[in-house]
């Protein structure tokens, strides 16, 4: 990994409620117009399909999962900070203790369970099994079993096995940081 890829992060930004979308545009044309694209590198809105039923019509929408809250990835330097933090409709980072110190970023694994939960491989991992290969679950309510591959959907970064359990077939989904090959 090289030190810029090390470096960059998710922060939370806290905004006004209702404003995340403006906050998005406004990040977005602001990284660019600065020259900046190459410390502002995503801003997401973390949003969940929703499936409502009304007057016996469903409709999905799509819900903010953290309304008032915007995800950036950037790489911390005091220009790309200013920038942000004074972005229109931005109200401050999540985990600054103000008085000008710079905010602690989300975990790893906070931005993984995030972009699962929109639907995002979170990353690419590049596992080379194949359906029909036998492998072994190291997560999971399937851990310490072994499955047969039946379908893989890289672009989520999962995979479909089929598992023995008590004497029947069953079949589970697994991310792929669940699973290891069996001759590794």
């Amino acid at each position: 990994m090289s030190e810029i890829e090390s470096s960059k992060a998710w922060y939370v930004l806290h905004t006004y409620s209702g404003y995340e979308n403006k906050v998005k545009q406004n990040l977005e044309s602001r990284a660019a117009s600065m020259k900046m694209e190459d410390n502002i590198l995503q801003v997401l809105i973390p949003e969940q399909e929703t499936v409502e039923e009304k007057d016996g019509k469903t409709k999905t929408a799509m819900q903010k999962t953290f309304p008032g809250y915007v995800l950036v990835e950037m790489i911390m330097s005091d220009e790309a900070w200013y920038i942000v933090r004074n972005t229109p409709g931005v109200t401050g980072f999540v985990g600054s203790h103000g008085a000008g110190s710079k905010p602690s970023p989300l975990l790893p694994e906070e931005v993984d369970q995030i972009l699962r939960s929109m639907g995002i491989n979170p990353r690419k991992v590049d596992m080379n099994v194949e359906v029909g290969e036998v492998i072994k679950i190291v997560g999971g309510a399937f851990a310490g079993m072994e499955g047969t591959v039946t379908e893989l959907e890289r672009e989520k970064g999962k995979i479909k096995a089929s598992v023995e359990m008590f004497g029947r077939e069953t079949n589970a989904e697994l991310d792929y940081n669940q699973i290891s090959k069996i001759n590794e």
